[in-house]
């Protein structure tokens, strides 16, 4: 079971790292207003999500607490994050507020992961 956990808490990495580095390679064009959504942010927060839901399940099958609360502070971020991404997604330029919003948002994220025990 520890094996298959760690298969996709590695894909829910790579979830992370392609919406953050979706977010991180257009900050030059967000300064500009030419930023849009890219389509590895939306492939990455819908692997987020997927390889989310499963850790999680796979987590309580194997007897392994699970914060509840912090994975629903984790999931509602991430619902409003693939809800501005998918609809904004085939928009020429997306608005600085929205797109910043989205980065905040994926790297608050990242810390309530890691800072939250």
């Amino acid at each position: 079971m520890d094996v298959l956990i760690h298969l996709f808490v590695g894909l829910h990495i790579i979830g992370i790292a392609a919406l953050l580095g979706g977010f991180l390679t257009q900050m030059k064009p967000m300064g500009q207003g030419t930023a849009r959504f890219g389509p590895a942010m939306l492939h990455g927060a819908l692997t987020m999500l997927v390889t989310g839901v499963i850790l999680v399940g796979l987590n309580q099958a194997d007897d392994q607490p699970v914060d509840n609360i912090k994975i629903g502070v984790k999931l509602a971020l991430l619902i409003v994050i693939l809800g501005l991404v998918y609809v904004k997604r085939d928009e020429e330029k997306a608005d600085k507020g929205l797109f910043g919003l989205v980065g905040l948002l994926t790297m608050a994220n990242v810390f309530i992961a890691v800072l939250w025990t």
